[in-house]
């Protein structure tokens, strides 16, 4: 189980950031008012609009008057909606953290609560107006790289910041995240005893990226990943699980006990640290542009959620937008092979901050590296973390044999199941992978898996031949326990355990756009750069709206990583610049 806490900015308390003009005090009554109140949330799918009846002071009715989310997620919001019934305040509601549903419910909770702020008088930030203001940091975009910037930068000291997000809740792509975070020479590692080395962990980066990486931001990013494993316990982040991921060389993915996703555990760890630093978030606020100085950044113009815009001012901009893996006809017009593909992305991930960051002469950086991921479900779209593979399953095609290293890298893998018959491939595992791994029961309850007591059952049931799903299989379990995948080099660290234990399972899967290796030209310091190198004074950005670390090609669990290492980096260095 993991806790979704869903407050609004409305509840927040406005300590980070002074207005010329703008009354942000929130009234004392917190008495639920009668009468129908409406609110809005962002879900996997986009927004959820609910409409809240009060009576008595308490809910009596909740209704989802719009939303465009997937079938399997009807429990889920009913689930919510239930638990709304009757309450009296805002929600802080527990989520089972393997209902296959978590963005889901947590926009349907966004949706109730803003209704219900309203019902309070406590206006939502969509609700809200904000005019002209000044802080010391601004962060753009409150997913997991721009909430470890704002309190890797809190933690330095007195300085007033102010995260913006555009969409209805904080998380962008973070919250999609199943896999881990990848660390060399980590303490975790070290009690479990796993050897590995931040040598190792860079030769693999570098020869998964083709080499086509910055090898300094490579060499930066590996020797401050293991100190951001400890910053992130010692703020009680679970990391106590360590996995294999594609194009390790060993097992280096920390991820919660179990393998639970880590990206809402993640999450709910930096908003707890967020609001123990008093860091002020405002979501339904869009930065349009950047404001500047002659060469300096001075802040950021924003659009309130009524289309009116104010300036807020401010010593550093650390901007941490994600990538644009769900802007289609940007990903088409960089790379046309990709046209037509689906996005595992959120709907935020746009790119917007390109053009702010070019008209002021800021440099991009291998924009037309686009990673696809091997593994979304076919149908919905959903992805299906590499952690499965290397927790044991194998692909087969629809004839249904083995036709690659599943634990190759990513564009290998893609590549392999682009090359076979639909331009798709079965998931296999059993049982025993299946307990071994906690986000599979998220696919279980999302109906993703088809399962069956023998193979043969499995196989009628995949409209795979029969002989051929149990004769693969048979002889990848022998392979397996001798140690050697003779048919295609798959290591004996990698191929975990034999599949032979029943019922087995099956997940029919195909590439889709997962990550956006291009974006922003930075340094080591986390300084936007120019065409000739030089940084542009007072920008900073983070995570996959940059550009240099991962190359032609990110490995599992460097996604992760890569926001919260650079996050904190820049965070770091944003307040070194308030306070030289």
């Amino acid at each position: 189980m993991f806790s979704v806490v869903m407050t609004l900015c409305g509840l927040t308390m406005f300590t980070g950031c002074s207005s010329d003009d703008n009354d942000t005090e929130e009234p004392a009554q917190p008495m639920l008012q009668d009468g129908e109140w409406t609110g809005s949330g962002e879900g996997r799918s986009g927004s959820i609009i609910a409409k809240v009846v009060v009576k008595e002071h308490q809910v009596a009715q909740v209704t989802i008057v719009s939303q465009s989310e997937s079938v399997f997620a009807q429990d889920a919001i009913n689930s919510v909606v239930a638990k709304a019934i009757g309450r009296q305040d805002v929600m802080s509601v527990e989520v089972d953290g393997v209902s296959g549903a978590t963005l889901t419910s947590t926009g349907v909770i966004g949706a109730i609560n803003m209704a219900l702020q309203a019902a309070m008088g406590k206006p939502a930030d969509a609700a809200m107006n904000y005019k002209d203001g000044t802080c010391d940091i601004v962060v753009v975009g409150a997913g997991g790289a721009g909430l470890s910037a704002a309190v890797a930068a809190a933690e330095t000291g007195s300085l007033s910041i102010v995260v913006l997000e555009k969409q209805g809740i904080i998380g962008g792509n973070t919250n999609y995240s199943t896999g881990g975070i990848n660390a060399a020479e980590t303490d975790i590692q070290r009690e479990l005893g796993i050897e590995d080395s931040k040598q190792l962990f860079y030769d693999d980066i570098m020869r998964g990226g083709k080499y086509e990486n910055i090898p300094a931001l490579v060499r930066n990013f590996v020797e401050n990943a293991p100190i951001t494993i400890s910053w992130l316990t010692d703020m009680s982040a679970d990391l106590t699980d360590v996995g294999l991921m594609g194009g390790s060389s060993v097992s280096r993915t920390h991820r919660p006990k179990g393998g639970t996703a880590i990206g809402p555990h993640l999450m709910k760890v930096l908003k707890a640290a967020t609001d123990k630093e008093n860091i002020e978030i405002r979501t339904s606020n869009k930065v349009v542009g950047l404001l500047n100085d002659g060469d300096a950044v001075t802040g950021v113009k924003v659009q309130n959620a009524d289309g009116s815009t104010y300036s807020l001012r401010a010593k550093a901009v650390i901007i941490a937008t994600g990538g644009f893996g769900a802007n289609l006809a940007m990903v088409a017009r960089l790379q046309p092979s990709l046209s037509g593909f689906a996005t595992l992305n959120h709907p935020g991930a746009t790119g917007d901050a390109f053009d702010w960051v070019t008209a002021l002469g800021g440099a991009t950086i291998q924009l037309k590296n686009i990673q696809i991921h091997p593994t979304a479900e076919a149908t919905n779209h959903i992805l299906i973390t590499e952690a499965v593979r290397g927790n044991g399953a194998i692909l087969v095609n629809h004839a249904g044999r083995r036709f690659v290293n599943e634990m190759d890298t990513r564009d290998v893998v893609s590549a392999a199941i682009l090359a076979q018959e639909s331009a798709e491939a079965f998931l296999i595992f059993d049982q025993g992978v299946r307990q071994s791994l906690a986000s599979i029961e998220t696919y279980a309850n999302q109906h993703l898996l088809l399962q069956g007591s023998t193979l043969a059952e499995l196989a009628s049931l995949s409209d795979i031949p029969v002989s051929a799903l149990t004769e693969s299989v048979s002889r990848y379990n022998t392979q397996q326990k001798n140690g050697l995948d003779e048919d295609f080099g798959r290591s004996a660290t990698e191929m975990t355990a034999a599949l032979e234990t029943p019922p087995y399972y099956a997940v029919r899967v195909k590439p889709a756009i997962h990550h956006t290796m291009g974006g922003l030209s930075v340094n080591t310091e986390t300084q936007v750069l120019r065409a000739d190198g030089t940084p542009i004074i007072g920008l900073y950005a983070a995570g996959e709206v940059t550009g240099g670390l991962h190359g032609a090609n990110r490995l599992g669990g460097n996604g992760v990583a890569d926001i919260v290492v650079n996050g904190r980096l820049a965070g770091q260095a944003a307040a070194r610049h308030c306070n030289p």
